[in-house]
């Protein structure tokens, strides 16, 4: 790791915690040129791939945009988006992948939406399953209607 005061390439770990509910560390460094102590945050990559074939980095921020669009009218806080993205990370990160497909976050965001707010879900999910006719809004309400009866 290079030092940001002294540029010297070597540095030795002085404590090293956990942060962000165990999804990057926390490392204390010590440089062996100047003595300067200089924290670093380690976090593993997630790329996201695309139908276009490009890859890009996860972003809780662009799963956040994206429901609360579907949300947009609805009684859901900022706070229940960011839950719900942090909901969808955990569910990607658990697949082991460094890249996952695009549609694999959709899927993750579909079971965390249902749960908050239903109309939303519809709204989400006519979009990412490609609803063609009232009969998949049917279909997805009557799903929803046998879910609801069953709890």
């Amino acid at each position: 790791m290079i030092c940001p005061f002294c540029r010297h390439e070597d540095s030795k770990v002085v404590d090293s915690r956990t942060a962000d509910d165990g999804s990057s560390i926390r490392r204390r460094r010590e440089c062996l040129a100047c003595q300067r102590r200089f924290t670093t945050m380690e976090t593993t990559s997630l790329l996201i791939s695309k139908r276009s074939g490009v890859t890009e980095p996860f972003s809780r921020d662009k799963v956040m945009s994206g429901v609360r669009k579907a949300c947009q009218g609805r009684p859901v806080t900022g706070d229940q988006l960011a839950l719900l993205a942090e909901k969808v990370e955990d569910q990607v990160r658990s697949l082991g992948q460094g890249v996952v497909p695009a549609f694999e976050v959709g899927r993750a965001i579909l079971a965390p939406l249902r749960e908050l707010d239903e109309v939303a879900y519809l709204r989400f999910a006519s979009v990412y399953l490609g609803f063609n006719s009232l009969e998949d809004f049917e279909r997805a309400i009557a799903e929803l209607r046998q879910d609801r009866a069953e709890r």
